[in-house]
């Protein structure tokens, strides 16, 4: 069974690292409940304040991902609107998936660009801030695809140093 839950583990973290980049897989805590099932084998020391710091850095770069966009545009002289318009733009991408995985940088630049251009800002004003919601959607991608990463460097170290509990043939 240790074996099975190694396997299903490291797959978990290769689809929370390629969650890192898709809108519809939610990386960093995919990548968690890997950790998870290593810890859940014989083999490995379940060690809860690990698990739990884990999950933690998990779920703030989860809501992170949310929130950081809505900020690029506010940090690039958008107004509440363009903030607004971001959000229902990451909203659009999220529940109505129209252009698929590029929905996901597209609609929060579009709802960004189209709230600014509803509070009468002028073009290059608005363009601006939608940029910073592009700019917002990088920053929480490069944040999740770090922790994913990170977590299967912790995944990969806690197996290589209990590998000889989980492999009990090898000796």
């Amino acid at each position: 069974m240790d074996i099975v839950l190694l396997v299903f583990g490291f797959v978990l973290m290769l689809v929370g690292i390629f969650g890192s980049f898709l809108p519809i897989l939610p990386g960093p805590p995919i990548s968690w409940v890997g950790l998870l099932l290593l810890h859940l084998t014989k083999a490995i020391p379940q060690d809860w304040v690990f698990l739990g710091i884990t999950a933690a850095l998990a779920l703030l770069v989860f809501g992170l991902d949310y929130v950081i966009p809505a900020m690029g545009t506010k940090k690039f002289g958008g107004t509440k609107y363009g903030v607004i318009g971001t959000t229902i733009g990451l909203l659009v991408a999220l529940f109505f998936p129209v252009l698929g995985p590029f929905g996901i940088v597209v609609w929060p630049f579009v709802g960004a660009l189209v709230g600014e251009l509803l509070n009468k800002a002028d073009g290059k004003t608005a363009t601006k801030a939608a940029f910073g919601s592009f700019l917002g959607f990088l920053t929480g991608t490069f944040m999740k695809f770090l922790i994913a990463i990170i977590f299967l460097g912790l995944f990969i170290g806690k197996a290589w140093d209990h590998r000889l509990e989980l492999f009990p043939f090898l000796h």
